[in-house]
């Protein structure tokens, strides 16, 4: 299997899909990264913890129906050409 621009899209848009499908109740909270988790003071700089709970919680929000359009394309794709 050759590394093709193709396959490394194609790797993002796998780890896109497994950040959109994490659900925050029943996985994130248990590990500690619930949106209660990582709230600060008033102009405290966030840390790495809470922007990654927001950039999660923006994955999710954003990319919901973008994604939806990519991964049907990609699976035509893959139908076409194998």
């Amino acid at each position: 299997m050759a590394f093709t621009l193709y396959s490394l899209l194609q790797a993002a848009l796998l780890i896109v899909n497994a950040i959109a499908v994490l659900h925050e109740e029943r996985f994130l909270r248990h590990v500690g990264w619930g949106s209660d988790q990582g709230i600060g003071g008033f102009g405290e700089e966030p840390g790495i913890k809470a922007q990654l709970t927001n950039l999660i919680r923006s994955v999710r929000t954003v990319m919901r129906v973008p994604l939806i359009a990519v991964n049907s394309i990609t699976i035509v794709l893959l139908l076409l050409f194998g």
